[in-house]
């Protein structure tokens, strides 16, 4: 298939005025790793794995620093709660399972060294349907996997953008 020249014109005209306007894809971008704290210290007694990647990612950061001793740190990132629920959400008419319903919660808060809340007790829920055939066993729990790491990954995503907005009193 053979272009011609005015196709062409217009194709890019068309790509320079759509970047013009500011427009980005959605979601899969970096995450803000810039924050207004130096130091931060993630409380992790469970072991969470959102934990893990929101210290991965802010450590992967050249502003601020993870620290070992919440007394050090200017911030404390705690997750409270971590939940990740399967339940069933349709059934066929003989009574097998045709739908799960994935659902992904977090809850965490930011506060200053003082204990003064930055972020309050902020709640995050993610829900993907799993459609389920009892011919798919195996691949149904890879897809499982997967939908819960992108439901994981979106969470911190979100998490960070919320941290970026921080702004600690004396700081600009």
């Amino acid at each position: 298939m053979k272009f011609k020249s005015y196709q062409i014109i217009i194709i890019g005209i068309l790509s320079v005025m759509l970047s013009a306007c500011g427009f980005q894809l959605r979601g899969y971008g970096q995450p803000p790793t810039v924050f207004s704290f130096v130091s931060i210290y993630i409380s992790d007694p469970d072991s969470y794995p959102i934990t893990a990647e929101v210290k991965r990612t802010i450590h992967s950061g050249k502003s601020t620093r993870v620290v070992d001793d919440a007394r050090g740190a200017e911030a404390v990132f705690e997750v409270l709660k971590q939940t990740n629920e399967k339940s069933i959400l349709s059934l066929s008419g003989e009574g097998r399972v045709r739908e799960f319903l994935l659902r992904y919660l977090v809850s965490y808060r930011l506060v200053d060294g003082r204990g003064v809340d930055l972020v309050p007790a902020t709640e995050i829920i993610r829900e993907r349907v799993l459609p389920f055939t009892d011919e798919q066993v195996v691949a149904k729990e890879a897809e499982e996997a997967m939908l819960v790491k992108e439901m994981q990954t979106e969470i911190v995503r979100q998490i960070l953008r919320q941290l970026a907005t921080v702004r600690i009193e004396g700081k600009l």
